[in-house]
């Protein structure tokens, strides 16, 4: 009992400090935990920027600093030790020193995440400096030549600064001014060519925004449209003199109002509008140039070529029975190109001359039919002629649809296509290809007839609708069926609800500003309304109600709506929905339940923050598209749901999928997603094997994140493959693993290696020899590979396109050392499919190509890019026997893109007594290559031998006038020559 006394003041001296030791502990957990979340989000929101950075990069455009920068911001924190690492290693601290730590800790995360906020709406890319300005995309001139010239010549000359090309509609003046961007472009009068579509919806703001995009510079959005007007004009400021071309003017406005300074002589600066209106160019100052109706020799000839062969191959047609009736044909078209070309492609094939007269007698019946308000709807009754000459209404209705999108959309063809399918207008199939190819074939026939025009659109193949059709489309959709058609035009408000009728069918409110839906919009009911298209909008708001007023609504758009947080319960009540899209709705956590969309058959949920299955999931039994990319937060329970009719499924690749349960989807198609391990990735592939050839398209990942295996410089810091430098290779058929080997499909057409530090080269992979499909292969950080291939007899060697090699410390070529002295003359066919070949990152190459001899298969080179390889002496390696008053010519006939950069040891491109012949060169980019003295580029000769620019190049990128200056070339005169295309 004496002990007691004692041992109780001691518990008590101690005790305090436990308990403080105990708080600050609980605290420390806490924060850890929050700094760890915090981390988890900063990751998050770089995948997301990183995967929009993917979609929109594409040749000529490069990340902006901006973003590059908070990437590599990322990437520096992120390389960091792991905190829960780092608790050893502070045992000297505090336990209030280590919380604060923590602190500082997460709120950098958070200021870092902050930031990355700012670029959810923005373009997060711009024009490449070193890349001119693309050419347009441009039709042969009907009988225009004098009208272009006349153009042209009031563009260079000093007298005329406001051009107004004036004529009817679907008369070319956009064609006609399309081929005076291009050739202009290579001229050296303006610095900047600037084209903007206008548009008949005109809207100062968005103008405003067109321009500056134009430009590659962003507007803020909530200024009102004077200060913006103001920031506009310093940006044009900087590009005089420039030539700014506005297609499709409406109506009159005030230049100072959009922030367009007045051209003057002075400055450089000019105006060209186009425009169907003369009192528009009259009263905008400008000097009006009218593009006439071709003359019916001119028309005659147009049809004819355009009519094609049958009509060609028999005179006696022309001459005889058809002469009267092909002439009254072409007359009905009044001399509009748009017209005759329409009629002309809608008769292709035929050679029955009574079928002529009963086109005649249609086309008259038509141009009566419609009514005409003023004289740009002349040409109206024609195009309806076209339109009526489909005669399948599924493709008539196809063709209808594609005028919700906005005036002068370009719609990739994939997006078109899927959204027939969801609208039922292609009928049912066995597979999703082959209903793939059926919606080509109806938008090949819709080209053919001039219905639709094709455009380009990023990566994408697409079309649009010229202003004159989709102006007749809509004409027809003003009765039946009955469409409402508002998209693209700023829209901040919904219409009064006296436009929603109960007749209504489709809506299409897309690409606008609209806040809310309220309930007052649809009060009434519109029973016939199916598809409702509300994508690329600011809606944050949905009135509880509104859902309840459209029963049998099919098609529901909500996509890249950034401030959607939720949708009411009355979605639920769409008991006839087939397609939900909700993608890029970043704010959007959760959603009703499931459990009454039995008919769905299409389900997005890309890149939104819902964070558990939608209940009732299991219900929607006919779901045949799921896709979950961007969204880590649903696990694979919602993978495992009996979805027996499944044929498209894209997980994103967080998320680890078991082999066996992905394997039992029996109609599978086209697949995304990744399994952890090689033995979930042999399952699945047994079970598909089983099923034959059904799975036609997927993007596999096997192992742990092996898609996060692209190296960065030491640090984060620096140029990363996100920021453009190193592109994805896109395929079909994708296969990415990393850390092991693994088996690889026969039918794999791209293939990504990633950290398999055991292997010397690609021929240490048994099953490669298998993939003799491979158009595409990358490798990034497999620490032990010294080469590529051991082995000519490798298919690769044969098939390859693309090949990125990035963070291969130890590389020393792509060839065996003992294979290229063995047999320095590869054998043929070796690389003469290869078109690009990217280095980054590999320490001991010191020779791209390592023999001359090479060259001569790599006929299909398009792009070579090679950074940051410390030891590269030379990209393509020299004779042996180089020497005396010879110059060898190395010929790539093919090559477009010479990017070199960071490469402090590169003395020589192609050796001292060699030059390159490349006809096809238009970008050459040189960056901190110190040592290298020459570039050896064969220019072409012209009067009195003189050099000229290779007529393709339109840019040179170089680090400084000093080394320029330092260069030394073949020719003393080919510096000045190059000189106006650097650009330091």
């Amino acid at each position: 009992m004496d002990l007691v006394g004692p041992i109780i003041d001691i518990v008590k001296f101690v005790g305090s400090p436990i308990v403080r030791y105990l708080k600050y502990q609980i605290k420390f957990n806490n924060h850890l935990e929050q700094f760890n979340v915090s981390k988890e989000g900063l990751s998050n929101r770089k995948r997301e920027i990183e995967s929009r950075l993917n979609i929109e990069l594409h040749y000529g455009k490069v990340a902006k600093e901006e973003v590059q920068t908070w990437l590599n911001d990322v990437e520096k924190f992120l390389a960091r030790q792991e905190v829960a690492n780092e608790v050893n290693s502070w045992g000297c601290l505090s336990c209030c020193c280590r919380v604060k730590i923590l602190e500082e800790r997460a709120q950098e995360a958070k200021e870092i995440y902050d930031k990355g906020g700012s670029f959810t709406n923005e373009c997060l890319v711009k024009d490449d400096p070193f890349v001119s300005a693309v050419e347009l995309p441009i039709e042969e001139l009907q009988g225009s030549g004098d009208v272009k010239a006349e153009i042209l010549m009031s563009l260079m000359g000093d007298e005329v600064i406001k051009l107004g090309v004036w004529g009817m509609g679907g008369v070319g003046k956009t064609t006609i001014m399309m081929h005076v961007h291009n050739e202009l472009l290579n001229k050296a009068k303006f610095k900047k060519v600037i084209w903007v579509t206008v548009s008949q919806t005109f809207d100062i703001y968005k103008l405003q925004e067109q321009i500056a995009c134009s430009l590659n510079r962003k507007l803020e959005e909530n200024q009102n449209t004077t200060n913006r007007a103001a920031v506009l004009s310093k940006m044009l400021e900087e590009q005089k003199p420039y030539l700014l071309i506005l297609d499709d003017v409406w109506r009159r406005f005030k230049l100072t109002a959009v922030g367009i300074p007045e051209p003057f002589v002075s400055d450089g600066c000019k105006l060209v509008l186009t425009t169907r209106s003369q009192e528009v160019a009259r009263t905008m100052d400008c000097k009006i140039i009218k593009v006439k109706t071709l003359s019916q020799k001119e028309a005659l000839k147009l049809f004819i070529d355009k009519v094609g062969d049958i009509v060609l191959s028999d005179q006696r047609c022309i001459k005889g029975t058809l002469e009267s009736t092909l002439k009254g044909i072409v007359d009905e078209c009044d001399g509009l190109p748009l017209a005759i070309v329409t009629v002309a492609s809608s008769l292709k094939g035929i050679s029955e001359p009574r079928l002529w007269s009963a086109a005649l007698n249609q086309l008259k019946d038509c141009k009566r039919n419609v009514a005409c308000t003023d004289d740009n709807d002349d040409a109206f009754g024609v195009l309806k002629f076209s339109y009526d000459r489909l005669k399948s209404s599924q493709i008539q209705h196809c063709f209808l649809c594609c005028a919700l999108y906005p005036e002068d959309h370009n719609i990739p063809i994939d997006d078109i296509i899927d959204y027939w399918i969801d609208e039922g207008l292609i009928d049912e199939m066995e597979t999703i290809q082959a209903m793939k190819d059926e919606g080509l074939d109806r938008l090949k026939k819709l080209q053919d007839n001039c219905l639709l025009e094709s455009s380009k659109y990023r990566f994408e193949n697409g079309v649009r609708m010229h202003d004159l059709v989709r102006d007749m489309a809509l004409q027809i959709t003003r009765t039946s069926p009955r469409f409402m058609v508002e998209a693209g035009k700023a829209l901040t408000k919904l219409h009064e609800k006296g436009e929603w009728t109960e007749d209504l069918e489709k809506v299409s409110l897309m690409r606008n500003k609209i806040e809310e839906i309220p309930s007052s919009i649809l009060s009434s009911k519109c029973t016939m309304l199916t598809t409702l298209l509300l994508s690329h909008n600011n809606l944050s708001i949905i009135s509880e109600s509104v859902f309840e007023n459209i029963p049998a609504l099919k098609i529901l758009d909500l996509s890249h709506n950034f401030r959607l947080r939720s949708l009411p319960s009355s979605i639920s009540k769409l008991v006839n929905l087939t397609t939900l899209l909700l993608q890029w709705c970043p704010s959007l956590t959760e959603v009703p339940t499931f459990s009454e969309f039995g008919a769905l058959k299409k389900l997005n949920l890309n890149w939104t923050n819902v964070e558990k299955v939608p209940k009732g999931l299991e219900m929607c039994t006919n779901l045949k598209y799921f896709s979950l990319m961007g969204n880590c937060d649903i696990l694979d329970d919602a993978i495992s749901l009996n979805l027996p009719k499944l044929q498209q499924l894209f997980v994103d690749e967080r998320i680890a999928l078991r082999g066996e349960v992905i394997g039992r989807l029996e109609k599978l198609e086209a697949f995304h997603g990744r399994f952890h391990t090689v033995h979930d990735w042999s399952n699945f592939l047994k079970c598909v094997c089983d099923q034959g050839d059904q799975l036609s398209r997927y993007s596999v990942a096997v192992g742990k994140y092996p898609h996060l295996s692209r190296p960065t410089l030491p640090g984060g810091s620096g140029p990363s493959f996100v920021g453009g430098y190193c592109p994805d290779i896109h395929g079909d058929r994708t296969v990415k693993f990393g850390g092991e080997n693994t088996i690889l499909p026969p039918s794999v057409d791209v293939l990504y290696i990633g950290r398999c530090d055991n292997v010397r080269s690609l021929n240490d992979f048994s099953s490669i020899k298998d993939a003799t499909d491979l158009r595409g292969c990358e490798i990034a950080g497999c620490e032990g590979m010294e080469c590529v291939f051991t082995s000519w007899i490798n298919p690769l060697v044969q098939t390859l396109e693309q090949l990125n090699l990035c963070g291969l410390v130890k590389l020393e070529g792509l060839f065996d050392a003992e294979m290229n002295a063995m047999s320095p003359s590869p054998p043929p066919g070796t690389f003469s499919s290869l078109k690009s070949i990217h280095l980054f990152l590999c320490g001991k190459i010191k020779r791209l190509i390592p023999s001359w001899k090479l060259l001569g298969n790599l006929q299909s080179l398009e792009r070579i890019d090679v950074q940051h390889c410390e030891e590269l002496e030379e990209i393509i390696a020299s004779d042996p026997e180089e020497g005396g008053d010879i110059i060898k010519e190395l010929i790539l006939p093919k090559l477009k893109y010479l990017s070199l950069r960071f490469l402090r040891a590169l003395k020589s491109i192609c050796g001292r007594r060699a030059v390159m012949v490349c006809d096809s060169l238009e970008v050459i980019w040189i960056k901190n290559c110190q040592c290298l003295r020459r570039i050896p580029l064969s220019l072409p000769l012209v009067d009195n031998a003189q050099p000229s620019p290779p007529p393709s190049l339109k840019a040179i990128g170089a680090d400084s006038e000093e080394w320029w200056e330092s260069l030394e070339w073949d020719h003393p005169n080919a510096k000045v020559v190059l000189q106006p295309m650097v650009h330091f």
